[in-house]
This record gives structure tokens, C-alpha cells and sequence, in this order.
């Protein structure tokens, strides 16, 4: 999970995931969709396949790099243990809320 909170740390790397969401781009695709330089592109890039959350292939002299969003889900499957810890603390301030103004409960 470390490389891939790493792989996802970063605004600029989101941006460079989304550029990818509609399917295989070259660097210079990539650079043109998040309009930063071909080395930062290929950077980020770079961090993103460390993390497994792209792949790349080449084709000549291009490399044509691949989301694969399954890693994902891993951070989501973690999120989605604290819904249950949010969701309990929200509803103790909406109680203590309720009682600091003497509302009842329907």
C-alpha cells in the first residue's frame, strides 16, 4: 500500500489517471491533456507504474502507457472502513446537537 499511496500522493498524478481514463496515450498525450512538461509527465509516470496503477508497452519508438485502476480498490475497500466510524460520529454531534437545543428526536 506504501508505493501506492505514493503513486496517488500527488494532485499532478491525478490529473495524469484521468488523462488515461479514455483508454492508452502517449507521454505527448498525456502531456497535452494535464498541460505539464514531458519530464514531469514522465515522472509522475513513471511513480504511477511503480505503484502498478499504469502499465507501459512500446510500439516503436513511443511507449503507449495503460490505466489499470484495480489497485484502487484497495484504497477504496480502506476508505470504506471509516464510513462506518464517520458515520457514528456524525450521528453523536447530531445528538449532543439535538440536546444542546432541546430538540427530540422523530
Amino acid at each position: 500500500m506504501e508505493k501506492l499511496g505514493k503513486g496517488i500522493g500527488n494532485a499532478n498524478r491525478y490529473r495524469v489517471l484521468e488523462a488515461l481514463m479514455n483508454g492508452p496515450a502517449t507521454v505527448g498525450v498525456v502531456v497535452r491533456r494535464v498541460k505539464l512538461s514531458q519530464p514531469a509527465v514522465s515522472q509522475h509516470l513513471r511513480v504511477l507504474k511503480d505503484a502498478d496503477l499504469v502499465s507501459e508497452r512500446r510500439e516503436g519508438r513511443q511507449r503507449i502507457y495503460r490505466l489499470h485502476p484495480m489497485p484502487l480498490k484497495e484504497v477504496v475497500s480502506w476508505i470504506d472502513e471509516f464510513e462506518v466510524f464517520f458515520n457514528a460520529r456524525l450521528d453523536a454531534l447530531a445528538d449532543h446537537l439535538d440536546r444542546k437545543h432541546g430538540r427530540k428526536k422523530k
